[in-house]
């Protein structure tokens, strides 16, 4: 079946004839239809796009051709021309060639296009699989991605996990050696040590450090599990005299003690101050000696407990004699103890002088008041003399001198009290003085302890405390002195102003009584009347 590209060549190629039939036929080309032979309708349908352009490709070069053949035939013009059943039969024979070429490519194409059309349904499905494949890896990237993320977060986590138990296991081993009691030190001192050097090794791994900790850890509670049973370990001590001696120790809770191997050094294990080494502290009971040797030597038996852990004896050892703590307090204490002594003195001898003296006893000055009235002047000055104390000789004063002017009386007695007031008072300011001056002296002590303190730490820096002790000691000690001495001086000097002034207001109150006596009943009249 011929397709329209096909009876378009055929028509190219009728008209392309036709000039060649005109100039043959001049005469008949009206009078001659030219007729085309129409294509099959099979053939038509047959042909395709495919030999449609290779019959063009054939029909193509055949038209530059044209020239030469007008060029032939100018030239030759004798040369018979082709006749339209030539150019006819021409076409016809091209077209049937390019038929058949195009069956015999239509044929090439469907056989080719079954394997190609196999291939390119495997090639599609493999490019489905491959999208797929693509699909899922993406899926598991995101997955892996997703998971090396929260694996990076984890390991994070972990190290942080790890950073913290590192410095959570280093802070137990540094609060553990102080509490290890001084005696099984020698027995751990390598595991303690190689514990709290192993974060600064650079040699070792992570994992080897926290081993090393963890070592210490297992240790340590293994120790707990030993004090609970008792255990004994060789090692050394220092006696009290600061000799060292070989022997064992036995543990069991916080109770350490210590038999030497000659026997000799038996008792409590405890530190002392400014000594590395482990301190026996003897038994004062033989009992408790023998007791503690038979525990060492067989490994069971009763043990003397101490309930101080050794704090009893560290006290015994720290205590100190009221004379050393004295020279503790330094030079200043000198002036301290002797305002002490003088204000005591004269607080004693003040109060044996007041003690001594009475006020008027309300018998004694009724009598008096009873011979004024009566103007028994004998029997006044008696009863005066009876009274006592600087009351009793003020009132003589002034029942002597009764019949004479009252301001003169007055004067006499006012005189008395006067002089009374300054005996009375007599050395009573000092005592005040003394519980004035006793602080500043203890402040003094507290300022030369400080600035001696200071030396000591300009010269041999802070890190032995027993050289800072004696301007500290100075420092408290001549304060503590000084307030001692100036509370108990203060009380003292309270007390006997108000006994003083007790004698002496005693007084005016008898003067008073015995002037407004002599005031009702004049000692003129009873004279005048006699």
């Amino acid at each position: 079946m011929k397709t329209p590209h096909t009876l378009a060549l055929i028509l190219i190629g009728l008209l392309t004839a036709l000039p060649v039939l005109a100039q043959d036929e001049p005469a008949t080309a009206n009078d001659t239809q030219v007729t085309a032979p129409a294509p099959a309708p099979e053939e038509a349908a047959a042909e395709t796009p495919e030999s449609a352009q290779e019959t063009e490709a054939e029909a193509a070069p055949a038209e530059p051709a044209e020239a030469p053949a007008d060029t032939a035939a100018q030239a030759a013009p004798e040369a018979p021309a082709p006749t339209f059943a030539d150019v006819s039969r021409t076409v016809k024979d091209q077209l049937d060639t390019a038929v058949e070429e195009l069956n015999e490519l239509r044929a090439r194409i469907a056989a080719e296009q079954i394997p190609l059309n196999s291939k390119l349904s495997q090639l599609e499905s493999q490019l489905i699989d491959a999208r797929q494949e693509l699909q899922a890896a993406t899926r598991r990237l995101d997955s892996r991605n997703l998971e090396l993320a929260n694996l990076r977060k984890s390991i994070t986590s972990r190290k942080d996990e790890a950073r913290y138990l590192s410095n959570l296991l280093s802070e137990y081993l540094r609060n553990l050696e102080p509490r290890v009691h001084i005696a099984e030190l020698q027995r751990y001192e390598e595991q303690i040590e190689a514990a709290r050097l192993a974060p600064e090794n650079t040699n070792l791994t992570e994992q080897e450090r926290f081993n090393v900790q963890l070592g210490m850890v297992r240790t340590s509670i293994e120790r707990l599990f030993d004090l609970q049973g008792g255990a004994s370990y060789e090692g050394y001590a220092a006696d009290e005299q600061g000799n060292i001696h070989e022997g064992t120790f036995v543990a069991v809770g916080p109770e350490v003690v210590f038999s030497s191997k000659d026997g000799k050094v038996v008792g409590t294990v405890d530190a002392r101050l400014n000594s590395a080494e482990p301190t026996v502290t003897p038994f004062s009971d033989e009992e408790d000696t023998r007791l503690t040797a038979q525990v060492v030597a067989q490994s069971e038996g009763m043990l003397p407990f101490d309930p101080t852990l050794g704090n009893a004896h560290v006290i015994e050892a720290t205590q100190d004699t009221f004379i050393e703590h004295v020279q503790k307090g330094g030079p200043v204490m000198i002036p301290i103890f002797l305002l002490a002594g003088l204000s005591l003195l004269i607080a004693v001898f003040k109060w044996l002088g007041l003690a001594a003296i009475t006020n008027p006893s309300r018998k004694r000055m009724q009598a008096l008041l009873t011979a004024v009235e009566k103007r028994d002047k004998p029997g006044a000055i008696a009863a005066a003399k009876k009274i006592g104390g600087p009351a009793g000789e003020m009132l003589t004063i002034g029942v002597e001198h009764l019949g004479e002017a009252r301001e003169l009386i007055e004067e006499l007695m006012y005189e008395k009290v006067l002089s009374s007031t300054l005996r009375l008072q007599r050395y009573l300011p000092f005592i005040s003085i003394c519980a004035a001056a006793a602080p500043l002296l203890g402040l003094l002590g507290t300022v030369t302890g400080i600035i001696n303190t200071f030396e000591m730490i300009t010269i041999f820096g802070t890190g032995d405390a027993e050289t800072l002790s004696g301007g500290i000691s100075e420092a408290l000690i001549t304060t503590k002195f000084g307030l001692i001495v100036a509370i108990p001086s203060l009380l003292l000097y309270a007390y006997l102003s108000r006994k003083a002034r007790g004698i002496i207001d005693g007084m005016g109150q008898a003067g008073v009584a015995l002037m407004n006596q002599i005031g009702k009943t004049p000692y003129t009249e009873k004279k005048e009347a006699a």
